[in-house]
């Protein structure tokens, strides 16, 4: 794996094998240095075809950001090294990653996407953000590149009237809310509940589906919500007033690590304990669990469509065993992955790699249709009883979710809640 830094500050991070055929393949280029014909695309050859990806590489959420970089690098890395990728048009192209650093920020973010233009990217994916991947989503329909597979559960890019050019990957944040919702409403006893959550449409997202969900329940009743901004370094007052409410269940709709981290460490500072509710991006066990101190309340629960290779109960899985590996060798990631993003990015490879088998010509279009039509795929890393289908409109590409209870090392299912 090769680091290089890119013109205007941008990161580039490649297989090796990648910058091979790459080099190559600018031999076998059209005379516009576009594509690998007169009627591809740009970003694709008769043998490569390259993929950016905007994220978070600095800042707060670097370390979810960093592993969404890692996890398609690894794939694409083990499948290069293979020989690479046979399309449906007949031709074996290998995959190069460039990787754009927008620290979070949707300006930069922005700015990473027309860079990505002038670089000659085949689609975006897989970078992290909602209102990052916001910023790029009208320049993307207009100049139609994909923007595909990205790591936001905003409804809206999975919306083909809205964004035809766009899908998203991890599920709705509605979806993620309901499925709280769905858990305590089937328990017998009465609960109250606080919500913290995140004043964008990423926290608004997952509380309308929680509050769906417990829509009519007798036994649920939230009696304290608040919010913060993504900005604020600090929730200690909203915590406070939110304790003061006596809910013994908290759902806390936040996407920032330091501060999920801080809230877990205030609320026992002031000793309100509740169980509480974590979306799947803010829910690691070593990066946030552990340090938050979250073995000292009477139950976590979050949300996974994926496999966790901290947990005893995968780490002999032949996925997980094949995963670790890459993801070291060709990922550039050789620790333990802290955030679910490294499993989730690398099933992102393996859609992609599902829709270039069956795209039959070198273009956006036809890239686009095969994307859309991708049911019952069974990804590496994949829990039983999730699996990717795209074909939903309104729905990513993984729409359905397993509540998990944390166990002080990792997760196992919750049957029921309590």
């Amino acid at each position: 794996m090769k680091i290089s830094k890119k013109p205007g500050g941008v990161l580039g991070i490649v297989a090796m094998a990648s910058i091979v055929a790459l080099s190559l393949s600018g031999c076998t280029r059209g005379g516009s240095g576009q594509g690998g014909g007169s009627g591809a695309s740009p970003g694709i050859t008769d043998t490569s075809i390259t993929l950016g990806i905007t994220t978070p590489l600095s800042g707060a959420t670097a370390g979810p950001g960093t592993c969404t970089v890692a996890g398609v690098s690894a794939y694409f890395g083990a499948v290069n090294a293979a020989g690479g990728v046979k399309f449906g048009d007949g031709k074996t192209r290998t995959v190069t990653i460039k990787s754009y650093d927008d620290a979070y920020d949707p300006q930069k973010s922005l700015a990473n996407f027309q860079q990505m233009v002038s670089d000659n990217v085949f689609a975006a994916t897989a970078g992290l953000g909602t209102p990052t991947n916001r910023a790029f989503r009208e320049a993307a329909i207009s100049q139609k590149v994909p923007q595909v597979l990205v790591m936001t559960g905003d409804p809206l890019f999975s919306d083909q009237k809205q964004s035809p050019w766009q899908l998203g990957f991890v599920p709705i944040y509605q979806n993620e809310g309901a499925a709280f919702g769905k858990l305590l409403t089937a328990s017998k006893d009465q609960h109250k509940v606080a919500i913290l959550s995140q004043n964008d449409d990423y926290g608004k997202g997952y509380v309308s589906g929680f509050k769906d969900a417990i829509k009519g329940a007798s036994n649920i009743s939230v009696v304290g919500e608040q919010t913060y901004e993504a900005t604020d370094t600090s929730v200690d007052a909203q915590l406070t007033q939110l304790a003061a409410s006596g809910a013994d269940v908290f759902f806390n709709a936040m996407s920032v690590t330091p501060l999920t981290i801080s809230s877990l460490q205030k609320a026992q500072q002031i000793g309100w304990k509740p169980s509480w509710f974590l979306p799947s991006n803010t829910s690691s066990p070593t990066a946030i669990l552990e340090p938050g101190g979250a073995s000292a309340y009477p139950g976590i629960y979050s949300v996974s469509f994926a496999k966790a290779p901290q947990s005893p109960a995968f780490a002999k899985d032949p996925d997980v065993v094949k995963f670790l590996s890459e993801l070291k060798q060709y990922g550039n990631y050789p620790d333990m992955p802290a955030f679910p993003h490294c499993m989730w990015s690398y099933m992102v490879g393996a859609t992609l790699e599902q829709a270039f088998k069956n795209m039959t010509e070198p273009t956006r279009d036809s890239f686009m249709t095969a994307l859309r039509n991708i049911k019952g795929l069974q990804a590496p890393l994949m829990l039983s009883g999730t699996s990717i289908d795209t074909t939903v409109d309104g729905q990513p590409a993984v729409s359905s979710v397993i509540v998990q209870k944390y166990n002080g090392k990792g997760y196992a299912t919750a049957e029921n809640f309590g």
